[in-house]
């Protein structure tokens, strides 16, 4: 396949179709992308020797017509002095180097048109590579997005599932059964501030026995006396 052909391909192709078509839209755009960075290549190659020639044929008119030139000057000369006969020579030799300035003038042009259209194809084709760039950077970024997702939808699926929530109640019975130990340890078992006051009632208890035992012995001492 030659370069305008491969080239004429490329920027007429629908990047967009041929990604939604593709079975594999991130290595078609890869592939397009190497043949769109080889086929510019190629074309700024190619630019550059068209450039090289086109300064080649500008230098060869230039010198042609200093030949032209040139055989003018004799042209005139010969006929200020007289000389018709060298002046027809250089006359004859003004001629061909006219015919050939004419020539080299028209290779000129056509080399000018050329460099032209390859800075034209160039350019477009970069704008076509640009956008495949972008749409490669768009793919890379919906790929790690579904990845993710993906990624996060396995995840609930796996905490969802019935083993994971076995596990939890598990850990939650174990967690209850744990605190109904702790209650149990304490349990049956008064605080301090209850036995506190229970401590200040059995004294009060202790001396009412105390002053009634008092109060019996001192009736019992008044009827001895008596």
């Amino acid at each position: 396949m030659g370069i305008f052909t491969r080239f004429k391909d490329i920027v007429n192709s629908n990047i967009n179709s041929m990604l939604d078509n593709a079975e594999d839209p991130e290595k078609m755009i890869k592939l397009m992308i190497r043949e769109m960075e080889d086929t510019l290549i190629e074309l700024k190659s190619s630019c550059a020797n068209t450039i090289a020639n086109q300064k080649k044929v500008e230098r060869l008119l230039e010198d042609t017509r200093d030949r032209e030139a040139f055989w003018t000057e004799k042209a005139e000369l010969a006929v200020t002095k007289g000389r018709d006969d060298l002046a027809r020579q250089a006359l004859m030799e003004k001629r061909r180097f006219t015919q050939r300035v004419e020539a080299v003038e028209e290779e000129r042009v056509e080399i000018s048109a050329i460099v032209e259209q390859y800075r034209d194809d160039i350019q477009e084709l970069e704008n076509k590579l640009k956008s495949a760039r972008e749409k490669q950077r768009m793919l890379v970024q919906r790929h790690i997005r579904a990845q993710k997702k993906k990624k996060a939808q396995q995840e609930i699926r796996r905490v969802d599932s019935s083993e994971v929530m076995q596990k939890f109640e598990e850990m939650e019975n174990n967690i209850e059964r744990m605190e109904a130990e702790a209650d149990l340890v304490n349990f049956g078992r008064k605080t301090n501030l209850e036995e506190a006051f229970e401590d200040l009632a059995a004294d009060d208890d202790i001396e009412k026995e105390l002053n009634a035992l008092k109060s019996s012995q001192s009736g019992k001492n008044d009827d001895t006396q008596e």
